[in-house]
């Protein structure tokens, strides 16, 4: 195990954690708010140096990730205000 399992365990085992009192309910919203989130309904084409493509390829490859997951994922952290420009 890694560290940060070992110190998950001690927090659970010390009591550090709590149930909420509409657990059936939460778990709904957060499932729903995850579909919602993850949900891939528009397709888009795009051209790119092709530089870029084989640098992310290598990022992707490196990540053990699908090239397009890796730019959908940099483009929803852009989108949603998460990366910002220097």
């Amino acid at each position: 195990m890694i560290d940060e399992d070992l110190a998950l365990i001690n927090s659970v085992e010390q009591g550090e954690w709590q149930s909420v009192n509409n657990f059936a309910q939460m778990k709904k919203a957060l499932m729903q708010a995850a579909v919602e989130t993850t949900a891939k309904d528009t397709r888009i084409n795009i051209r790119m140096a092709k530089r870029d493509v084989t640098a992310i390829k290598s990022i992707a490859m490196e990540q053990g990730i699908p090239y397009q997951t890796l730019i959908a994922s940099v483009l929803h952290k852009y989108a949603s205000g998460q990366v910002v420009e220097k």
